[in-house]
C-alpha cells in the first residue's frame, strides 16, 4: 500500500510500519521491504531492491494487508481540557496541563490510523513518581474491552471515523498527583506505546463532589467558598474588638499547584500515601514549618525581620510557595495566621475543603493540663520571669473537612489542623487532625492531638502569688476566659462566622461539666481547689479608637459584700504582642487607694496620652491592661487586652473591569500621627489580577501623604479581591480590600 508511506524530508526518507512483508509493485518492477514485527523501520527510496518482472507477467497486483487488520496505531491524543475541566470545577487553575479530580469521569479523544476495530486490544497506562508500580497503585492500567484493568475504570464512549472517545474514571482514592500517561496496543505477542508526551500528563486531585471520596463536601456552597475561593479573611485583634486582613490564597495561580507538589516531594512523602486523606493533612502541617523536615515556612516571633519579610508584609500564599518551589528553602518568615494561611492554599489547591480558625484568648499551655497559670509577685505586680505558660489574644489553626475512616463515623467532618510549629506530634512539629466534635465531648483518646487542642479552648486561667521564698499561692480561678472567642470567614459574605459553639458547650452548663469530666478521666490536670468567693471584683473598660488618640481606661471596683471596703490598686499598661509576650517595661504604672461602698461600684478613670503609647507600638501589636487590687483580706485581679484602630488607605479603581483590559489601581495614605512612621512597606495582590507587588518607603513623616498608581490587566472573570496592606516598623498594619467584578 504506497499510501502508507509518508515523506519526511526532502532526502526521500520515509517511514512506514510493516505488519510482517510488503510488496510494492508496478508494470516495470516491484519492491520489496522487510522488517522485525511490531518495529518501524525508516527507509531511503534509494535503498530498494529492484527486480524485473516474472516471465509472462506484463502488470502485478499487490498483495496487501487486508483493510482494518493493520496493527492499531495511536497518532494523537486530545486531553479535551476545556470540556473536562468545566465539569470538574478545576478551569481556574493557571496551566497549560488537564487538572481533573479523582472518582469522577473524564475524557480523552485517542486519533488512530483507523478506525478502532471489537478485536482491538489497547490499554492506558497512567504513572506517578519515580518508581511506579501496580502494587503501589502508581502505575494504573485501564482496560476498555472484556480484559480486566485496575481500579481505574474505562469505557468506550464514541468512535467516529479514526477518533475514538474514551472515558475514565480514577478510583476514589487515587493517588493525588501529577501523572504521566501512554497508551499501549498489543501488537503481536507484545504491547506498543506510544512516546512520552509531557503535553498529555495530568493532575489529579481529591474530589469533594464525590460522594465516594474521602473529602466529599455535601453541599454546593460549602464547596464554592472552601475549595473555590481563592480570597478570605484572618480575625485578629482581642475577643472585645475584633479585626480582620485579606489573605489571597491564590490555589489557582500559575505554578502553585506545581510548589504544592514540589512539597510533598522535597519533604519525601511517600508516593502511596498520597491519596490518604488523613496521611496527606496530617504531613501537611508539618510540611508548612521548616522545624524539622526543611519545610516551607521560617517562624519569627521576635521584632527582627532583617533577614528576611516580615510576617505582617505578606498578603497571600501564592509568592511564599513559588519562592520555596524555586530555590528549594525555607523561606522567612512566619507567624500563625501566616502558616495558617499557607496551608490553607495547600489543602485547598489539591481539592481539599478547608477554612481558616481564629481562637482569640488561645492558652499555650507548657506543662500540658488545663491549668494557665499567670503569676504575680507579693507586690502585685505581674511575674513575667517566672511566669512559664500564655495565653495568646489569637491563634490561627486551619480546619480540613473529611471523612474519618479510622474512627466512628460521628467524627468525620471537620478536623483541626495546626502547621505552627509549637509542640512536636510523633517525633514531629505538627497538629491534627483533631475531630473538632471529639474535642467539644472531650472525648480525648482518639487521635490525633485532640488534648492539646482542647487545652487551647478550655484552659482554666489561674492567678498564683508568689512569695519571696517561690511558694506559689492561687488566689483566683477564670474558667471562662480562654477560647472566648473562635470566628472563621462565613460562607455568605466578607463577614465572621461564631463558630465557639462547634469547639464547646456554654460555660457552666451541664454538658460542659460533662465535657470536663470526661477530659480529666483522659488525663487532663484541671485545679479543684476552694477559693473563697471574693465579694470584690474589678472591671476593665477601654475606649479604643483611632492610633494616635487620646485612650481613656475606666477602672470599676464592684463591692458585693455588706461593708465597705478600702481598696490598694495597682495598674499597669505595656504593649505586647499577640501572644502574650511584653515587648517592654510597662509605659504606665499607676498606684492608688479608694473606697467602695456596700453594694455599690468605685471606678477610676484614666486618660493616657498618646505620646505615652505610640511610640512603643510596634507591627501586630495591642495594649495590655493589668489591675491587681488588695484589701485586708481579700485580692483580685483582672488583665485586658486593646487594639486600637489604624488610620485608613484610600484605594480607588479606574479603567474597564474586563479580562485582559488596562486597569489602574491608585492607593493613597497619610500619615495623621504627630510622629513619623518608619520602615513603611506598601503591599498589594488580587488572585486573578495582580501578582504581588511591594513598593518600600523609609519614612512617612506627620501629614506626610504617599501615593502609587499601579497598572495591571486582569486574566479571570468573576468577582475579583483586591488586597492592600501598608507595614511600618512602628504600627501596627493597615490593610484594606476592595471587590470588582471583572467581565469576561
Amino acid at each position: 500500500n504506497p499510501d502508507r508511506i509518508t515523506p519526511l524530508n526532502p532526502n526521500g526518507l520515509s517511514s512506514v510500519a510493516f505488519p510482517n512483508e510488503v510488496f510494492f509493485m508496478s508494470q516495470k518492477s516491484f519492491r520489496f521491504a522487510s522488517k522485525v514485527p511490531n518495529k518501524n523501520l525508516h527507509i531511503d527510496h534509494d535503498d530498494f531492491r529492484e527486480f524485473e518482472p516474472f516471465e509472462g507477467e506484463t502488470d502485478f497486483i499487490p498483495r496487501s494487508v487486508p483493510a482494518g487488520t493493520e496493527p492499531l496505531m495511536v497518532v494523537g491524543v486530545d486531553m479535551l481540557k476545556d470540556f473536562n475541566e468545566a465539569k470538574h470545577y478545576t478551569s481556574e487553575y493557571m496551566t497549560n496541563l488537564l487538572v481533573v479530580r479523582r472518582g469522577q469521569q473524564f475524557t480523552i479523544n485517542l486519533t488512530c490510523n483507523r478506525p478502532v476495530m471489537p478485536q482491538d486490544d489497547f490499554q492506558m497506562e497512567f504513572l506517578i513518581g519515580a518508581d511506579p508500580a501496580a502494587n503501589k497503585d502508581s502505575l494504573v492500567v485501564v482496560t476498555f474491552g472484556n480484559r480486566r484493568g485496575a481500579s481505574w475504570t474505562g469505557k468506550i464512549l464514541g468512535n467516529r471515523n479514526n477518533v475514538v472517545s474514551l472515558g475514565i474514571t480514577a478510583h476514589p482514592k487515587a493517588i493525588v498527583g501529577l501523572y504521566r500517561i501512554y497508551v499501549a496496543v498489543s501488537v503481536g505477542n507484545g504491547m506498543q506505546r506510544t512516546e512520552k508526551d509531557p503535553n498529555t500528563n495530568i493532575y489529579m486531585l481529591f474530589n469533594p463532589w464525590c460522594p465516594d471520596d474521602d473529602v466529599f463536601y455535601p453541599d454546593d456552597a460549602g464547596r464554592m467558598e472552601y475549595v473555590l475561593n481563592s480570597t478570605g479573611l484572618i480575625y485578629q485583634g482581642t475577643a472585645e474588638h475584633v479585626g480582620e486582613r485579606g489573605w489571597v490564597y491564590g490555589q489557582f495561580e500559575e505554578g502553585v499547584l506545581d510548589a504544592c507538589i514540589y512539597i510533598m516531594d522535597a519533604c519525601r512523602m511517600p508516593i502511596n500515601n498520597r491519596g490518604d486523606i488523613i496521611t496527606m493533612v496530617r504531613s501537611a502541617s508539618a510540611l508548612i514549618n521548616s522545624q524539622d523536615d526543611n519545610g516551607v515556612l521560617i517562624g519569627n516571633w521576635s521584632n527582627d525581620f532583617s533577614m528576611g519579610t516580615p510576617p505582617t508584609t505578606w498578603t497571600g500564599s501564592a509568592k511564599i510557595l513559588l519562592q520555596y518551589h524555586s530555590t528549594g528553602a525555607p523561606v522567612s518568615f512566619a507567624q500563625c495566621w501566616v502558616y495558617a494561611g499557607v496551608l490553607n492554599t495547600f489543602l485547598r489547591c489539591l481539592g481539599i475543603p478547608s477554612r481558616l480558625i481564629t481562637n482569640f484568648n488561645s492558652a499555650h499551655d507548657n506543662t500540658g493540663n488545663l491549668k494557665t497559670e499567670l503569676i504575680f509577685k507579693a507586690d502585685g505586680t505581674p511575674d513575667r520571669r517566672n511566669t512559664r505558660d500564655s495565653i495568646w489574644n489569637y491563634h490561627c489553626w486551619n480546619e480540613a473537612y473529611m471523612k474519618r475512616v479510622d474512627l466512628p463515623p460521628k467524627y468525620s467532618g471537620w478536623q483541626v489542623v495546626d502547621a505552627t510549629p509549637q509542640e512536636t506530634s510523633d517525633g514531629y512539629f505538627r497538629c491534627g487532625p483533631a475531630p473538632v466534635i471529639a474535642i467539644k465531648n472531650g472525648e480525648l483518646c482518639h487521635p490525633f492531638d485532640c488534648s492539646f487542642v482542647f487545652a487551647e479552648v478550655n484552659s482554666d486561667l489561674i492567678h498564683m502569688k508568689i512569695d519571696r521564698y517561690g511558694n506559689m499561692t492561687p488566689f483566683k480561678v477564670d474558667k471562662t476566659y480562654v477560647g472566648k472567642l473562635i470566628y472563621t470567614k462565613s460562607m455568605t459574605g466578607w463577614r465572621p462566622e461564631d463558630i465557639t459553639g462547634t469547639y464547646k458547650y456554654p460555660e457552666g452548663s451541664s454538658e460542659d461539666q460533662k465535657t470536663m469530666d470526661l477530659a480529666e478521666q483522659y488525663g487532663c490536670s484541671r485545679d479543684h481547689s476552694d477559693y473563697p468567693t471574693s465579694k470584690l471584683s474589678i472591671n476593665i473598660s477601654a475606649q479604643a479608637g483611632f492610633a494616635g488618640e487620646p485612650l481613656k481606661i475606666a477602672l470599676a471596683f464592684h463591692n458585693q459584700g455588706d461593708l465597705m471596703k478600702s481598696v490598694k490598686a495597682h495598674m499597669e499598661i505595656s504593649v505586647t504582642y499577640y501572644t502574650g509576650v511584653v515587648s517592654s517595661d510597662p509605659f504606665k504604672i499607676e498606684d492608688f487607694s479608694l473606697y467602695v461602698e456596700p453594694y455599690q461600684s468605685s471606678t477610676k478613670v484614666f486618660d493616657i496620652p498618646p505620646q505615652e503609647y505610640m511610640s512603643h507600638l510596634g507591627p501586630n501589636s495591642s495594649l495590655e491592661i493589668s489591675v491587681i487590687g488588695q484589701t485586708d483580706n481579700e485580692e483580685v485581679s483582672e488583665v485586658k487586652s486593646v487594639s486600637l484602630k489604624l488610620p485608613p488607605l484610600n484605594v480607588t479603581l479606574s479603567g474597564q473591569p474586563q479580562v485582559n483590559s488596562d486597569m489602574f489601581v491608585i492607593v493613597s495614605f497619610t500619615n495623621t500621627l504627630n510622629f513619623p512612621l518608619t520602615g513603611a512597606k506598601l503591599a498589594m495582590e488580587g488572585a486573578g489580577l495582580l501578582e504581588t507587588q511591594v513598593y518600600n518607603y523609609r519614612t512617612i513623616p506627620p501629614m506626610g501623604k504617599i501615593s502609587r498608581k499601579v497598572g495591571f490587566r486582569p486574566q479571570k472573570p468573576g468577582l475579583r479581591t483586591l488586597l492592600l496592606v501598608l507595614d511600618c516598623e512602628n504600627l501596627p498594619d493597615v490593610t484594606t480590600m476592595l471587590e470588582v467584578k471583572m467581565m469576561p
